[in-house]
């Protein structure tokens, strides 16, 4: 008889859409790993399929949970990096196109044929995942799982502020939207040598522009971004803006605020037509850069970083719960109570 475990299932795209079956513990191939979850955080994503309101295509059903690491239960055949025991946390991108002409630069997180656990395959938010080896990445001995399982997030942000933005030491930044993502913009722009850092977000997010304040934001804003800005340094604007959002205003705002020859980085997702022209864009001579993902040295430095704490998340983790008080978490993450919340599936 198949053995069977409990997972939290997006079974179709109308909204609420999500529960808590049983499901089939996978069978895992030559290279491949049956990896046992120790630690899964919620993201903003899983609120966006659970509402039905993303903007990406979904395989239903599908198990949640792309950020995740644990403990490896069993190895196929043809693992060579890890072996039974090891603690391991996982990158996303569960099925890529080893021949793509990006796979054969590094860049496999813009592979067009690219599947992501969690709505393109079953993802963690269950007992045991089937990960292919080349996923994986070892966790040092002081990296507790809670914290792990936050590498992705801080992947994307890493390489939103880190590498596609262009912020050097004493530049103004804004980030607009102080979800996960936002907050953790915000600390790698202060890592990066930003100098004024802003946050901004809606009176609903007055718990999360705190936990900005705590994290280095200089300036934390639920309105009047446009006044504040013109009253700043010479008034032209600030050097560069995070738009972790993804609203179609939030990019308006952006070309109002950011300086002639700025930048902005647009690493939030958004399906609303943007209803306004982009004149601004070009009067302005500006850098609109995309940000999406991650890859596999991104991973290896970010890692390094949470070890050692140069990447604080303890302001980052609100709760640590168990799977069936997955809808509780999910609430409280979308009204604002909880920045990040991390499920323990065998708690």
């Amino acid at each position: 008889m198949a053995r069977t475990m409990p997972g939290l299932v997006n079974y179709a795209p109308e909204h609420g859409s999500v529960e808590l079956r049983e499901v089939g513990v996978p069978e895992i191939g030559e290279q491949e790993v049956l990896l046992k979850v120790q630690a899964v955080s919620i993201c903003g994503s899983d609120l966006h399929q659970w509402h039905g309101s993303h903007s990406w295509k979904v395989n239903y059903p599908c198990i949640l949970g792309h950020e995740f690491c644990g403990t490896i239960e069993q190895a196929g055949r043809r693992v060579k990096q890890f072996r039974e025991g090891d603690r391991v946390v996982s990158e996303t991108a569960a099925v890529i196109d080893e021949f793509s002409p990006y796979t054969r630069r590094g860049l496999y997180n813009l592979d067009p044929n690219r599947l992501g656990f969690g709505y393109g395959v079953d993802g963690a938010m269950t007992h045991y995942a089937r990960v292919p080896e080349r996923c994986l990445h070892a966790m040092p001995a002081q990296l507790t799982f809670e914290k792990a399982a936050l590498t992705e997030p801080c992947c994307v942000a890493y390489n939103a502020v880190c590498m596609n933005a262009r912020i050097r030491p004493g530049d103004s930044v804004l980030v607009i939207g102080p979800g996960p993502i936002g907050l953790l913009c915000a600390l790698m722009a202060r890592i990066n040598g930003s100098g004024h850092l802003i946050v901004s977000g809606l009176p609903v997010d007055a718990g999360r522009l705190a936990v900005a304040r705590q994290l280095g934001a200089n300036a934390t804003l639920d309105g009047g971004v446009v006044e504040y800005v013109k009253n700043l340094g010479d008034g032209y604007g600030v050097d560069v803006v995070i738009d972790a959002a993804g609203a179609s205003a939030t990019f308006q705002m952006a070309m109002q605020v950011v300086r002639p020859a700025g930048q902005i980085v647009k690493v939030g997702w958004g399906p609303q037509p943007l209803g306004y022209n982009l004149d601004p864009m070009v009067q302005k001579a500006l850098t609109v850069q995309g940000s999406f993902s991650h890859n596999w040295p991104i991973w290896e430095r970010v890692i390094e970083m949470i070890a050692t704490g140069q990447i604080d998340l303890d302001l980052i983790i609100s709760r640590v719960a168990s799977l069936p008080e997955w809808k509780d978490c999910f609430e409280r993450m979308q009204s604002g109570d909880y920045v990040k919340a991390v499920l323990n599936p065998h708690q």
